[in-house]
């Protein structure tokens, strides 16, 4: 099966595109057709045995239209950098612009023309006399129509698209919306020119009545009219289109052009898509990282911002990884290239974006189903309407102007429209937010979502464990943390590396051990200058027939606070415990808050023990949670919350949750950086953040609402002026429309959706911003543990008491003697938060603790502060004080 993308010409509303995938669906071996009018573009996928590109190709071109393949169309040449694209947009603004001036400028004295007459009678406006004696009056009238009509000839000939490619689809057996204005402009020029004859013949017969009949109605004004209506409206609606690929136009000029690199001991600069994976490249202070890398030499500080949005930049050094168009603020950098061309991070976003903005939603099938027969259907409608004004005794003038406003006010172009200008819009929303949505389908599903699973480790948690507490007995901590390095040494274990890491930063060094044994299930053993010695759990103690009996009060307070702990031992007895626990991030908390106010279940899996996960669960205030859960299980776990009938969204890292990730209705992977080519993932998150998770599906909820409104409003249009147009209310109300009305109502119809949908580009996420929000959430989320230095202790074997119930330090030097509650209003975020702290922690002698939810403030200090002095303070910060309340 293979995948191939091609450029469509000559498509100009849904009734085209529904054509063009219809003819390239009924060949043999087409297995899956998309065809997207927004972006001119069709996606396929065929049986390269049975089916060639030149045969879909051929197939697009019986129907009517171009295509070639969208790799040859992009015209790649040697030294283009990668990515760069044609735009092909803003040449179609500009051709349109010079239709629409030639229109305008030839319709003008050709409605001054036909309705000088008029405006003098009804408006008292002076006609020049040399124009009142060659074109007014009964004697003159072939003179007038004539100039009427060499006045439509230039704009006729400037909007001859409209009748080639209109006339063309019809002949092809695929009207579209080119052709209702065809047949439309074309009806009204062919009377005025039969009128015109006819004019001609009453002159010559001396039949003035006769004159005087066909004079008051020549369409050629209302073709002329008609047809620069039209293009008004077609120029606003292909500059708005423009503005929707406005993310992927950033996108690309992101890319850096050219490269720095190192040949031959020299320095070259060479288009950036002629860099070679492991080749040198040299990045300057203000330049733009090319290509992804890792650093070699140098340090400096680089704004990844284009990236994961964030703003404050990141600390590099030699073996750390660089992205493609970061920006380097300061240092210089050397950098080995690991990702060229189309490999990069900017590209492969690029490119999720652009197949993401091709894509259609499931919601745009009824939409397709109904511009297939849609033009037929509207020309049968007309015909009709036609016949029967004739049979029911109205004139022919009134029978052919209501035939003619309602092929034109026909509207295919607002429901082809509807979905995929949301679709692109939102999609470019997402790009901007560090959120990428694969597919228009995922796009749909995700605002059904009612249950998100997330994956612990990794995605709730910072996914890198630490060492919290160092508990001995009868022994000094250094000689425990470096006994504990030493047999965790040769351990490929997460809590391992914890260990090892901190046995590093205090400068203590593994010994050498031997004997080394891993017993599944219960930790390990190793020999230590001829003695053994083991670390694990309870189990291992117990195997060894080691009494624990005296440490479990212990091991039971550090798991109630989330915490793993690791027991050692020699032969004999423990000699410590090493509690390890993988931090829970910063916004985990708020995420989670957010999807519980969007009446969204959140259910963790965790691979834990259910009292670790139940001290997360409480912490975190975590709705539902599934402890011990070994990797290959979780795929099941979604398939059952499915059986019972939720749409379930998976939130996980990529790797070892491929399998739940490809089992949800929407798979989601977080943290992604450099990885955004996830296959198993139905969208890909490249901050390493869950709040992002709620603005993907918040993003979601907004784009289908908004195609619902633009489907309504293509639908609701089209149900009121089409019966409108046909005369439905003409005998009860005496409405009849114009054909001129119909074409500017059906102009306003196309720019109506298109300027709908750009009011995503309003989007914003609605939690609260980064930096010091984010310093204050992680003071929040953080346990107790990681708000000051490792625990240590040295524990009698009946003093388990001291765990959990071990008092902060800097507590009991600041024991305050006054404690007064405030109660504070016009607090909404973090920010606030963290604002209002810093605030009264900038009274003297006075310690803040500040509850958001609550709207309360705790305030602890030495000496008694006057209740002004509050109110004058939180007013000062841009808040209200609404209660004081001393305790």
């Amino acid at each position: 099966m293979k995948e191939e993308k091609f450029n469509i010409t000559g498509m100009t509303c849904s009734a085209c595109s529904a054509r063009v995938e219809k003819a390239t669906s009924k060949l043999e071996g087409m297995e899956a057709v998309s065809v997207n009018l927004l972006t001119n573009s069709m996606k396929v996928a065929y049986d390269e045995q049975k089916i060639s590109m030149g045969d879909i190709i051929q197939a697009v071109e019986k129907a009517g239209y171009g295509a070639s393949a969208a790799q040859m169309a992009a015209g790649e040449e040697s030294g283009k950098p990668a990515g760069e694209k044609k735009n092909v947009a803003q040449e179609e603004i500009k051709k349109m612009k010079g239709r629409l001036i030639l229109s305008i400028a030839f319709l003008i004295p050709l409605m001054y023309l036909s309705m000088g007459h008029m405006m003098r009678m009804d408006f008292g406006m002076p006609v020049p006399q040399v124009i009142e004696s060659i074109f007014y009056g009964t004697e003159n009238a072939v003179a007038m129509v004539f100039g009427q009509f060499l006045l439509l000839l230039p704009i006729l000939y400037a909007n001859r698209k409209y009748f080639s490619v209109g006339f063309r689809s019809l002949l092809h057996g695929g009207p579209n919306m080119d052709t209702l204005i065809a047949i439309g402009a074309a009806a009204a020029t062919a009377y005025g020119c039969f009128a015109l004859f006819r004019i001609g013949y009453g002159l010559g017969h001396g039949d003035l009545e006769l004159v005087h009949q066909y004079s008051m109605d020549i369409y050629f004004e209302s073709a002329g009219t008609i047809l620069t209506l039209i293009t008004v409206g077609k120029f606003l609606e292909t500059r708005s289109k423009g503005k929707t690929s406005e993310a992927i136009e950033k996108l690309m000029d992101l890319s850096p052009r050219t490269a720095i690199v190192e040949r031959e001991g020299k320095e070259t600069i060479i288009p950036v898509d002629q860099v070679r994976t492991g080749e040198i490249v040299l990045i300057k202070p203000g330049a733009s990282i090319p290509v992804d890398g890792v650093i070699i030499d140098g340090a400096s500080s680089v704004d990844e911002s284009v990236i994961t949005g964030e703003s404050i930049p990141v600390e590099k050094k030699p073996g750390d990884k660089a992205v493609s168009a970061t920006v380097n603020k300061s240092g210089f950098l050397k950098m080995k290239a690991s990702k060229v061309g189309e490999d990069t991070t900017i590209n492969q976003i690029i490119r999720l974006v652009d197949e993401a903005s091709s894509s259609k939603a499931p919601i745009a099938k009824l939409a397709d189903k109904i511009a297939g027969v849609f033009v037929p259907t509207v020309i049968g409608i007309a015909v009709l309407a036609t016949i029967i004004w004739l049979v029911a005794g109205a004139s022919f003038e009134f029978a052919l102007s209501t035939g003619i406003a309602v092929l034109v006010i026909s509207c295919p172009c607002a429901l082809g429209l509807a979905t995929p200008v949301a679709i692109m819009v939102g999609t470019g929303k997402g790009a901007e937010n560090g959120i990428l949505i694969k597919s228009g389908e995922a796009l749909e599903i995700a605002h059904r979502v009612d249950t998100v699973v997330m994956d612990k480790t990794g995605t709730i948690t910072e996914g890198k464990p630490k060492v919290t507490d160092i508990l001995t007995y009868d022994t000094e901590e250094a000689q425990l943390l470096q006994l504990a390095a030493s047999l965790e040494k040769p351990s490929e274990h997460p809590l391992a590396e914890a260990i090892l890491r901190q046995a590093q930063e205090q400068g203590l060094s593994p010994q050498e051990i031997a004997d080394f044994e891993a017993i599944h299930g219960q930790g390990i053993a190793a020999r230590i200058s001829g003695k053994l010695f083991f670390a694990g759990n309870e189990r291992l103690l117990e195997h060894h027939k080691i009494s624990s009996g005296q440490i479990r009060a212990t091991l039971d307070a550090l798991s109630d606070q989330g915490k793993t702990p690791l027991i050692f031992a020699d032969e004999e007895r423990v000699l410590g415990i090493i509690a390890v626990s993988d931090m829970e991030k910063a916004t985990s908390r708020k995420a989670i808050d957010l999807f519980r106010q969007m009446k969204i279940n959140v259910v963790m899996l965790t691979g834990d023990n259910k009292r670790v996960a139940a001290a997360i669960q409480k912490r975190l205030d975590i709705p539902s949670v599934i402890a011990e859960v070994l990797p290959e299980d979780k795929e099941r776990h979604i398939k059952k919350l499915q059986e019972q009938g939720h749409t379930v969204a998976m939130i996980g890292d990529g790797i070892n949750d491929a399998p739940a990730l490809a089992r949800a209705d929407v798979g989601i992977a977080i943290g992604a950086g450099t990885e955004v080519a996830i296959e198993s993932a139905d969208a890909v998150l490249i901050k390493n953040d869950l709040l992002d998770a709620v603005t993907a599906i918040r993003l979601s909820k907004a784009v289908i609402r908004n195609i619902k409104q633009n489907l309504f409003w293509a639908f609701f249009y089209n149900c009121i002026g089409i019966p409108l147009a046909a005369g439905a209310f003409y005998m009860a109300l005496g409405w009849q429309l114009n054909p001129m009305f119909a074409a500017a109502a059906m102009s306003l119809s196309s720019i109506c959706v298109v300027s709908n949908a750009l009011r995503l580009k309003f989007f914003r996420p609605e939690h609260g911003a980064r930096g010091s929000d984010e310093e204050a959430l992680q003071k929040e989320a953080e346990p107790s543990a990681h708000k000051e230095e490792i625990k240590t202790r040295e524990l009698d074997y009946d003093d388990s008491s001291q765990i959990g119930g071990m008092k902060n330090r800097k507590e009991e030097k600041t024991m305050a003697k006054h404690e007064t509650e405030l109660k504070i209003e016009g607090m909404m975020c973090q920010h606030c938060k963290a604002h209002v702290e810093k605030t009264l922690n900038g009274l003297q002698g006075a310690q803040a603790e500040v509850d958001l939810d609550a709207g309360t403030a705790i305030v602890r200090s030495e000496q008694e502060i006057a209740d002004d002095t509050f109110k004058a303070t939180i007013e000062d910060a841009g808040y209200e004080l609404k209660g004081i309340e001393r305790k």
